[in-house]
């Protein structure tokens, strides 16, 4: 299959989400220019037969639904779920610092970051401001600076001899990004906002920011690359580029059968959260989805949640670091995530019904366990599956440099995770 025209709408759709906020944004966006129809979770739901309906939660999580034809409730609900956060540098409240003529904001480092990629790179800043408007009502807005304004530049290695042998990066004093020169009057993180607000959002007119939960990223776009053209490249592959292979299954499905897509925030740090994957959030949607408590057992009993969340793909540098059975290759397919202490939710049974579904989509199909030596990560697919007891199967597009400032796909498993979801939203009948 020729990857090139999705591939392209993947990297758009990454160059517009740099935060959660601006990925909950586009997805939305795109859902209701497909028919989709927005809902507000402070007022009543009339959800009709056939209809397709979306609703977000604090603007960075979000959940589409289609309720397909008569009686396709009954039949179970085929859930795909992923994740709007990656791992970045996000700004403190109070974050101003002036040292050595320089103006620099400090930073604290939200989920499991790989660090050292952060040096010397064109930073631009985003998320969403909260503010005073001058009716004197608080509003919020969404904000991207979208040029470079920053960098954390490396020490000299003149300086720092030992560099190349494992020195350890200080998150309070090694990673503050330098913006500006100081000024005097010295520069205010707040005037700057509310400044760039006025030139992004002109209705806005004069405002107190009040405040705010910005992130630093990465400019330089997605690309694929290699000589054959074999790997996508990108930032926040982990996990826009599941949250995109959702996306596109379920507007390219047939409609018939109910199909849900939950992309939430805060995996990264754990899911804890009123729109994390450990909240009440999709909980509080299928309540009114179907209100008869029993019904909706009965439904969910006969539903599967497929978890999507990248894989790690076997490095050919560091190969050791795999179980040799289980390393998952770039461009071999999705990755069926599997581990019986249940970091992953994955049963026997869930494995052999995805297995199928690869065979049925022609869509190549590879499994992942940990070392025994080693920790394994987690997904949304435990937690999910604890809170609803809905059958579930943890699996992924395998990718290189996880959680790195940018990451690496194969360019042929995009294609090959929107194909396999697709025949998943379309399927007659689950296990």
């Amino acid at each position: 299959m020729s990857n090139i025209p999705l591939n392209q709408d993947l990297a758009d759709f990454i160059s517009q989400s740099p935060t959660p906020f601006h990925a909950t944004a586009t997805l939305r966006n795109r859902l209701i220019d497909a028919g989709y129809k927005a809902l507000d979770e402070r007022a009543d739901w009339q959800l009709v037969t056939g209809g397709k309906y979306l609703v977000t939660r604090n603007e960075s999580s979000l959940i589409a639904f289609q309720m397909g034809g008569k009686d396709s409730l009954q039949r179970g609900i085929r859930l795909v779920g992923a994740h709007t956060d990656s791992p970045c540098l996000k700004v403190k409240p109070q974050p101003e610092l002036n040292q050595q003529g320089l103006w620099q904001l400090g930073v604290e480092v939200y989920g499991g970051a790989l660090l050292a990629p952060w040096f010397d790179r064109d930073l631009s800043l985003a998320g969403r401001v909260s503010f005073r408007n001058t009716d004197g009502r608080i509003a919020s807005k969404l904000i991207d600076f979208k040029r470079p304004i920053a960098v954390i530049p490396n020490l000299a290695i003149h300086l720092n001899r030992g560099v190349n042998e494992g020195q350890p990066i200080n998150a309070q004093t090694d990673l503050p990004p330098i913006l500006a020169h100081s000024l005097d009057p010295a520069r205010d993180l707040r005037s700057l906002l509310s400044d760039h607000l006025r030139r992004q959002h002109p209705d806005c007119g004069e405002v107190a920011i009040l405040d705010y939960e910005l992130s630093f990223y990465d400019t330089q776009p997605p690309a694929t690359i290699g000589l054959d053209d074999d790997f996508f490249s990108s930032a926040r592959l982990d996990n826009l580029l599941s949250c995109h292979a959702g996306l596109t299954a379920l507007l390219d499905s047939d409609e018939t059968q109910a199909c849900l897509l939950v992309c939430t925030d805060h995996e990264e740090i754990g899911s804890s959260s009123c729109c994390g994957a450990d909240g009440p959030f999709l909980e509080d949607v299928l309540s009114r989805l179907i209100p008869d408590a029993a019904q909706r057992v009965r439904v969910l009993q006969r539903s599967l949640l497929v978890s999507a969340d990248n894989a790690h793909a076997v490095h050919p540098n560091f190969a050791a670091k795999h179980d040799e059975n289980h390393g998952p290759k770039l461009n071999a397919g999705p990755v069926i995530k599997i581990n019986s202490n249940q970091r992953y939710a994955t049963s026997s049974e869930t494995s052999a019904f995805f297995r199928e579904l690869c065979a049925a989509a022609k869509v190549p199909v590879q499994s992942f366990v940990v070392r025994s030596d080693m920790a394994c990560g987690s997904t949304i697919g435990p937690i999910t599956a604890s809170r609803l007891g809905v059958r579930t199967v943890d699996i992924g597009v395998p990718t290189l440099a996880m959680h790195s400032i940018r990451e690496l796909a194969g360019s042929r498993d995009p294609g090959y995770l929107a194909e396999v979801l697709r025949h998943f939203y379309n399927c007659e009948n689950l296990i």
